[in-house]
């Protein structure tokens, strides 16, 4: 997912902890076909969500202290983070639905 963030132990402050929007960060890794399959309904909802909120994406091969650190055991996981903590998890495929209605009441 290009257009989302990459995060990395260097920048997850500046753009997940300190992020004046919800971040929505998935944790994934490029051989992950089930991360693969949520990257269109992702950016689906990025078009959607306009402005609204951030996506970003941890590879977790890159990053495993990022991951252990959120206790991610499986990928792809989906952690919103809100005014920097972790408020929300979605493990395994999810449905833009289910996205939905696990963000929408953090949106402004």
């Amino acid at each position: 997912m290009s257009s989302f963030f990459q995060i990395n132990q260097s920048n997850f402050t500046r753009q997940v902890s300190a992020s004046k929007r919800p971040v929505l960060l998935e944790f994934g890794a490029p051989w992950c076909k089930p991360c693969k399959n949520l990257e269109p309904i992702l950016l689906g909802l990025s078009e959607q969500w306009g402005g609204k909120i951030n996506f970003a994406q941890v590879d977790v091969d890159e990053c495993p202290d990022i991951a252990a650190g959120f206790g991610v055991m499986s990928v792809p996981t989906l952690i919103l983070f809100v005014g920097g903590e972790a408020r929300e998890r979605l493990t395994g495929s999810s449905s833009a639905d289910k996205i939905k209605a696990t963000v929408t009441p953090y949106l402004a």
